[in-house]
């Protein structure tokens, strides 16, 4: 059954959720408005340009955003403030995920409200909350796979902070920024941005390297695919490959992966490519789309 297509709501249901949007424009009302439409994002297929289009509405999914910033530094938030914040940011990710309201959402630089959550460092409950979900509306952009994303997200400091996150986050949140690095990577663009200065391409060198002596204490096998995915994309770099031949963590060379790689056949497959292109005088395979991202090491 989980398989199905959502049910188009019916119009009592279409009148429930105009109902609460116009709620959102109301301070008094907002909040409760946020829990019921943050729940109705998978059932109605056309939430985004509902929210998108209505008066108001992402004013007041912004203000919500913008009354959090105080909260930040010092670092006051309560689990209520996070939750709150955090029902705003998933109607976010619905409208970041819709092809009719994506590139608006973008032109509008929406994304850039939500770097200062990714800024914060705290390791309690609710900013780790925040993070997260914050880092799931980036996520939703890259998913796509569209040119206009990347070029946007080149604009801005995503990199670095998800390095950051990637550094010091919980395994969940490193996850997800791992991902978003491996999906700009991905792109050719991305992948000459990051390789274009030493500094850039030895900044995720470095982190990535850190991963892995992570990893090989506290082994994730959703987290090492997704590793080992931005290594083997960046020896589609010649300059690149060349410098992971001297700096890849041996770890990746070794066995000490063999146990956590036992029953992921696919992550295993892109570590035997990605060794395989780093032996000396091997030349990378011609399709880079087919290659797996991972971030490199010191």
């Amino acid at each position: 059954m989980s398989s199905q297509p959502s049910p188009a709501p019916n119009s009592a249901e279409t009148e429930k959720v105009f109902h609460w949007i116009n709620e959102l424009s109301n301070p008094e009302t907002r909040e409760n408005a946020l829990l019921e439409l943050s729940k109705k994002r998978e059932s109605v297929p056309d939430l985004a340009p509902m929210l998108w289009h209505s008066f108001g509405t992402t004013a007041a999914l912004l203000q919500e955003i913008i009354n959090i910033y105080p909260s930040i530094h010092p670092a006051t938030l309560t689990a209520h403030q996070s939750n709150r914040v955090c029902n705003a940011l998933a109607l976010l990710q619905c409208v970041a995920s819709h092809p009719e309201t994506r590139s608006v959402f973008l032109q509008a630089n929406i994304p850039l409200f939500l770097y200062p959550f990714l800024h914060t460092t705290s390791k309690t409950r609710p900013f780790e909350y925040l993070r997260l979900t914050s880092l799931g509306v980036i996520g939703a952009l890259v998913k796509t796979d569209e040119q206009e994303v990347i070029t946007f997200l080149l604009s801005t400091e995503i990199i670095p902070l998800c390095l950051r996150i990637m550094e010091s986050g919980s395994e969940l949140s490193k996850t997800v920024a791992t991902f978003i690095l491996q999906k700009i990577l991905l792109d050719d663009s991305g992948l000459s941005y990051i390789c274009q200065t030493y500094d850039r391409f030895s900044h995720v060198a470095i982190i990535l390297g850190k991963m892995v002596i992570s990893l090989a204490k506290e082994p994730s096998a959703r987290l090492l695919k997704h590793v080992v995915r931005c290594y083997l994309r960046l020896t589609d770099n010649p300059r690149a490959c060349e410098a992971l031949r001297q700096c890849l963590p041996d770890q990746l060379r070794d066995s000490t992966f063999a146990e956590c790689l036992r029953e992921d056949k696919s992550t295993k497959h892109w570590l035997s490519i990605l060794l395989k292109n780093l032996e000396p005088g091997a030349v990378a395979p011609p399709d880079p789309r087919q290659m797996g991202i991972s971030p490199l090491g010191s």
